[in-house]
């Protein structure tokens, strides 16, 4: 049975500005809540100051609006965590629960189908964030868990979500600093723009080690009901036992169904 599971990948917070310097009373509040990341769940009060760049007396009074509405939580040991009031809230976003309740059976019959880890991932920006991943435990590992993120041009999901993205979106990446995690991940702009042409031309976008070197991911773009790319699906297998002539159509099927669990119709000749 699909279990989710993986390794978290660390996420390094944009440098936060020395306590004293003035922002408005939501950006501190903001602040706050952006100490906590994959690497940093549970933090002292001391800890959420210096990484939100706030004095102690102001962090201590903003983590006490926070922890009274229920956006964090205080342990025994006297360390904070994020609270369940933001779980319910994320909840309503259409890009993250609900969108994986529509999913999900989709992702599980890709994983009956290979018995690889199956990913859902939409876009934020320049990065794609996963939002749910199955995985068998013979199968290759990964570096993601929900709510990791990744550079677009890195993965097959985010691949696919670039190659949707408008022109000039795609023109002010390629033309960016393109990050490498391997000696096989795309650094160049024109090899990149030539990817993403294949990616619209076939429907599905190939990522071959750019993550690790030992995996190769393939995913299919999924839509929403205006037909807009809204997320994207993705299998993950071992780089040596690579089988994308097999797995492009199960991957493809699997976007097909979760497009239509979001009300996209395709046309006549789609």
């Amino acid at each position: 049975m699909a279990r989710p599971g993986g390794s978290p990948v660390i996420v390094t917070p944009p440098a936060s500005p020395p306590p004293g310097t003035p922002r408005s009373a939501p950006g501190r509040l903001l602040s706050v809540l952006g100490a906590f990341d994959l690497e940093h769940s549970a933090l002292s009060l001391t800890d959420i100051g210096r990484r939100a760049g706030l004095s102690l007396s102001t962090a201590h009074r903003l983590v006490g609006v926070l922890r009274e509405w229920g956006a964090l939580e205080r342990d025994e040991r006297g360390l904070y965590h994020v609270g369940l009031r933001l779980w319910e809230l994320a909840a309503l976003a259409p890009r993250g629960p609900a969108l994986r309740q529509i999913a999900l059976p989709y992702l599980e019959d890709l994983y009956e189908a290979t018995h690889e880890n199956v990913q859902l991932a939409v876009r934020d920006g320049t990065e794609v964030v996963y939002i749910e991943w199955l995985s068998g435990r013979s199968a290759v590992g990964v570096h993601i868990r929900v709510g990791a993120r990744w550079p677009l041009h890195a993965t097959g999901v985010g691949l696919a979500l670039l190659a949707h993205c408008g022109v000039e979106e795609q023109e002010e990446y390629c033309a960016g600093a393109l990050a490498s995690f391997t000696p096989y991940t795309v650094t160049d702009a024109a090899r990149l723009r030539r990817m993403l042409a294949e990616v619209r031309r076939t429907g599905v976008a190939v990522s071959s080690r750019q993550v690790t070197e030992d995996a190769l991911s393939v995913a299919a773009p999924v839509r929403d009901a205006a037909g807009t790319v809204a997320a994207a699906v993705s299998v993950v297998v071992p780089y040596a036992d690579a089988r994308i002539p097999s797995l492009a159509p199960a991957v493809r099927l699997a976007a097909r169904g979760i497009s239509r669990g979001l009300g996209w119709r395709p046309g006549p000749h789609a």
